[in-house]
């Protein structure tokens, strides 16, 4: 009985002690937890201060009359409220009408873009699957517009689209004599080509880069069987690869739509600060309205008109893609 009693005794005490927090525990937890938190704070200030702020103070400015007058002092520039939204989307007025005409051809040609490159990089990539000799030599070509800075790629397209001595005119009408007379380039109706041209060659091999990584993913042993069920090489494209890639297609094209339509290096570099209008983008022709005619309120709103554009682009397409996605664990 004097054995049993203090057995009992710390038997009925030990789940009063485990039920016991230990000391220490839960603020240990709490640092665990937080610390993935405090290691993204450097990344979510320099956010804030490279693109939130100048965005907010960006949407104050379309809210302002803000000309030259007031370069000097932004703040004290007269409050105009949805006077320069209504004069952007007053579509009969020359500003309204000249920044329609810039949409419709952002929207063309980054239509136009998008697809091409879609189309480029995935012939490529699904090129480029089988062994043969020399296809790491091939993978590296590929990838060397999308490796090259913008400006030296562009300008390189600047010294070919010379109407004298430019490679495009020099291989089109001299060499092939497809043309009548050497063309420009640059200026006119062509300059939407060249644009397309240069946009085109430089967004291709990013199209190619995120295809190749995804055509990783699909097992072998799919296209062998669809062989051996008699698939030719367009079948198995259609029944296999184009359905396995859809989950990366679906972020490539939004990723290469975004891109495109902001695209501003690519125009300013090949026209300077005056597009022609035919290749006349709304990134261009936003700088043009605030940096060449002073009126940074009116550019303001037309960036925050192009910004809700995007947004609610970017919105409809994430719930017509997401409609189709079954839940993982369903």
């Amino acid at each position: 009985m004097t054995t049993t009693a203090p057995a009992e005794a710390a038997v009925g005490e030990t789940p009063s002690r485990a039920a016991r927090p230990r000391p220490g525990r839960r603020p240990g937890r709490i640092r665990r937890i937080g610390l993935p938190y405090l290691l993204l704070l450097p990344a979510l200030l320099l956010e804030l201060l490279v693109h939130l702020v100048p965005m907010v103070i960006g949407i104050v400015m379309s809210f302002k009359e803000l000309t030259q007058f007031y370069i000097r002092d932004w703040g004290a520039a007269p409050w105009s409220g949805l006077d320069n939204y209504k004069v952007s989307v007053d579509f009969d007025a020359p500003v309204g009408e000249a920044l329609l005409h810039s949409f419709l051809v952002t929207v063309a040609f980054t239509l136009l873009s998008v697809g091409l490159c879609w189309l480029i990089g995935t012939a490529a990539a699904v090129y480029l699957q089988d062994t043969f000799r020399g296809r790491g030599l091939l993978r590296a070509l590929f990838l060397i517009p999308y490796a090259l800075p913008v400006y030296a790629a562009v300008i390189t397209w600047v010294f070919m689209f010379q109407h004298d001595n430019g490679l495009v005119n020099h291989v089109l009408h001299d060499q092939l004599h497809l043309t009548d007379k050497p063309s420009f380039w640059l200026i006119g109706d062509n300059s939407f080509w060249a644009l397309l041209t240069v946009s085109v060659w430089k967004g291709w091999p990013f199209a190619f880069l995120i295809v190749m990584a995804g055509l990783q993913n699909i097992p072998g042993e799919l296209y062998e069987a669809a062989a051996l069920d008699g698939a030719g090489m367009w079948q198995q494209i259609r029944r296999i690869t184009l359905p396995s890639l859809r989950p990366v297609n679906q972020v490539l094209l939004l990723v290469l739509f975004l891109w495109t339509f902001n695209d501003f290096n690519t125009p300013y570099v090949l026209f300077g600060k005056s597009a022609p209008e035919a290749a006349d983008l709304i990134s261009v022709h936003i700088y043009q309205a605030s940096f060449v005619t002073w009126n940074f309120g009116t550019g303001s709103a037309m960036s925050v008109l192009l910004l809700l554009f995007l947004l609610v682009v970017t919105g409809v397409y994430l719930l017509l893609t997401s409609r189709g996605r079954k839940p993982a664990d369903a």
